[in-house]
């Protein structure tokens, strides 16, 4: 391909006299043509009027020292101050548009030592977003006597740097592991929605939307967001954390957008509101499918203007937050039951995660044990362990499938808290571990819901099972119970096996299996 070089004619670099003395001074253009290792096919020296003179002169020397380099003087325009931005930026971003760039049969680079420090950073965020489809090419004066001028290109895939690839990288995981809180997850689809969720909140401004069971970590992963972007992205703003349905009524509206004094019975003095509140920060919108569907117009109107009307206002105010929304609702199905505005759910689903439940991720009940202990340290200061076979106890019942964790990780928080609590000189033994896990299973238990109820017709049946197939049933049909349609249950069920096969007949295989002991998923919740 042919080599071709795009730069501003240095008017102070490139002009050191018209006599034979100028070639004993370093001049970055001309230094272009004198390195025997490359040779370009043709430059592109960009001027003003002004300046047409030295161009000349420099094409000359460079027909002297390069004969094979075609040279070719370019006008620009800089409105006669090549120090203002504005005016340097538009004049050579409308030359690249202006040219016929042909990357299929050359390639390109943009000189950068030439021009005021203006021209060389418009130079560079031109060829940064793409307008210059090129590398960068720096030169320099040569180190000695007997040396010769030196140029480097640079290449902005950072990527192509192996040094550099791997300091983003582990920067990278730095962040993901601060999402975590440190906890070193196992779960792999966990870890890869983190991944992305680390991208998303330092590439992106637009909304975010949690999802998933309550419990499911969305309140802590949302404040991590938040802090993480402090860091790295320059939020300046505070975290405002609101549950949605603690709001009703009046009171829904007023504290979000605020109101002024005397809009209704109470309102006493004039209130900012959580939205004003966020401004420069992030706003952490939980359970937002209980807004009402006033109080959601007046969110979509925030997040597309920045401006909302207090209550009892006629007076616009602005705050430029970011959002994250979270909700344990299929929001869907509340746009089609009319009870959430499709529009709003259209504007804050651009960025979506999921939130596995604790029972989907039996393989992190191990590690999140071990960061329950430490969090417990540092609000009790007091140190406390599991003694060894009251750890192996509470693990196995932890990760047995028949452990449903319906309050997910509060329930977890709240276990390890009790446990040590009660745990005699800082040690968890098997006696704290029998009585928590007691303790569990009946906060757990749900006599219309339970997987074996008194009300079951089946219960003899599974008595008389092996404990292999009666523990299986019992999950089975305590997913069923939970799951919203026999499609939604087979798709937890079956998610792993799932990827393996071209064509998914989850809902096939949970009836059939059903059948096998004389059960439908239609007549599990009687």
């Amino acid at each position: 391909m042919k080599k071709v070089v795009i730069g501003l004619i240095g008017v102070q670099l490139d002009q050191r006299g018209a006599g034979e003395e100028r070639w004993n001074r370093w001049r970055p253009t001309v230094s272009l043509g004198q390195h025997e290792d490359v040779v370009w096919d043709r430059m592109e020296i960009l001027t003003e009027k002004a300046h047409r003179r030295l161009v000349s002169l420099v094409q000359k020397d460079l027909r002297q020292i390069s004969p094979t380099t075609e040279v070719r003087e370019c006008l620009v325009d800089f409105g006669g101050d090549a120090w203002d931005f504005e005016k340097v930026y538009g004049a050579l971003y409308d030359w690249a548009k202006g040219y016929a760039f042909d990357v299929e049969n050359e390639e390109y680079f943009v000189h950068i030592t030439t021009g005021t420090h203006v021209a060389q950073i418009c130079l560079f965020l031109l060829t940064e977003a793409g307008f210059f489809p090129a590398k960068l090419v720096q030169t320099s004066p040569p180190m000695g006597r007997d040396a010769t001028p030196r140029y480097d290109v640079i290449d902005l895939d950072l990527s192509k740097y192996d040094k550099l690839n791997t300091r983003f990288e582990e920067e990278r995981l730095e962040d993901a592991d601060f999402l975590k809180s440190g906890i070193k997850t196992q779960n792999a689809a966990f870890n890869r929605m983190i991944e992305r969720i680390e991208q998303v909140a330092l590439r992106s401004k637009e909304p975010m939307l949690l999802t998933g069971p309550t419990g499911a970590g969305k309140s802590q992963l949302a404040k991590r967001i938040y802090e993480l972007r402090q860091q790295r992205g320059g939020l300046r703003g505070a975290f405002v954390d609101v549950n949605c349905a603690t709001l009703r009524g009046d009171l829904a509206a007023s504290t979000l957008f605020g109101h002024v004094k005397g809009s209704f019975t109470g309102a006493q003095k004039d209130r900012p509101g959580l939205l004003r509140e966020a401004h420069g920060g992030l706003l952490f919108l939980d359970e937002i499918g209980e807004l009402g569907l006033d109080e959601q117009a007046m969110l979509l109107r925030a997040l597309e203007d920045k401006t909302f009307l207090p209550v009892g206002s006629d007076r616009m105010v602005k705050s430029d937050f970011q959002l994250i929304a979270g909700t344990n609702r299929d929001l869907r199905s509340d746009v089609v039951a009319g009870r959430f505005r499709e529009d709003l759910l259209a504007r804050i689903h651009l960025w979506s995660f999921c939130l596995p439940s604790l029972a989907d991720r039996r393989e992190d009940i191990v590690p999140n044990m071990d960061y329950e202990l430490l969090r417990y340290r540092e609000k009790s200061g007091q140190q406390v362990t599991f003694n060894k076979e009251a750890r192996e106890k509470f693990e196995k019942f932890a990760q047995a499938v028949d452990t449903p964790w319906l309050g997910n990780f509060r329930d977890l928080n709240a276990a390890i808290t009790r446990m040590a609590t009660l745990a005699p000189r800082g040690r968890i033994g098997v006696e704290e571990v029998t009585e928590e896990m007691e303790r569990l299973r009946e906060a757990w238990h749900r006599p219309e819901k339970d997987g074996v109820g008194e009300g079951d017709v089946w219960l003899k049946e599974m008595e008389e099972m092996d404990p292999f197939d009666r523990v299986q049933l019992q999950y089975v049909v305590m997913v069923c119970r939970r799951s919203k349609s026999l499609a939604d249950a087979g798709r937890e069920l079956f998610a792993k096996s799932r990827e393996k096969k071209g064509k998914a007949n989850d809902s096939d295989r949970l009836r059939k299996y059903l059948a096998k002991f004389g059960l439908a998923f239609e007549k599990l919740g009687e």
